[in-house]
């Protein structure tokens, strides 16, 4: 362990990872957009330079499968943190040559994966039968609640940054199914591990 992000009600440690080319950080954001910009803000004040985030999402696609990997390549700004960084838009684009080269890396590596829309939002119990339906109209194939606070951050300080989604419970029904996406082990640790191979070459 190399250091802890603080909050009042836990510390999350960060943990050094050195590979020939580079060193490495490894850590938890905190959850929520407000989380998820204060944890960018800080290990960029520490001096972390580059970004892959890798996380969950519930899928509003119908038909997709659990452990999906997605590529955002733009967030529905459904929240509020991003807009104390950026004006006001309908949506916040991913650092396009960062998230190019995950594209890039994906494919080199030979790993399936889908390029689309996510929408975050702050209101998890207002993800109602009607809003998913807008959202996918929009162009959305997932829900969660940072991805547009991490690009908003990245945006703002010109930070190179990319995510890794895995699609997680299905939200895209009448009925959720958990499909029990928070215990994917299989799941988390291979995308871990995707993540940290395209940060050695990044």
């Amino acid at each position: 362990m190399i250091g802890h992000l603080h909050s009042e009600v836990l510390d999350i440690p960060i943990y050094g990872y050195d590979t020939p080319a580079k060193s490495i950080c490894i850590t938890m954001p905190f959850s929520t957009a407000p989380g998820a910009a204060g944890t960018i803000e800080e290990l960029h004040a520490m001096g972390c330079n580059e970004f892959i985030i890798c996380g969950g999402a519930g899928s509003i696609k119908k038909d997709s499968k659990v452990g999906e990997i997605i590529v955002p390549i733009a967030a529905v700004r459904d929240e509020g943190t991003s807009y104390h960084y950026l004006e006001p838009s309908r949506e916040v684009e991913c650092h396009k040559a960062t998230a190019d080269f995950v594209i890039s890396s994906l494919e080199k590596l030979g790993i399936p994966y889908t390029v689309g829309k996510t929408w975050t939002t702050d209101a998890m119990y207002r993800e109602t039968p009607e809003m998913i339906e807008l959202r996918r109209n929009e162009g959305c194939i997932t829900v969660e609640m940072e991805t547009a606070a991490f690009f908003a951050v990245s945006k703002y300080h010109d930070i190179p940054l990319a995510q890794l989604l895995y699609a997680g419970d299905d939200v895209s029904g009448e009925t959720w199914d958990t499909r029990n996406w928070d215990n994917q082990k299989d799941v988390r640790s291979n995308l871990l591990f995707t993540a940290i191979k395209i940060m050695e070459e990044l």
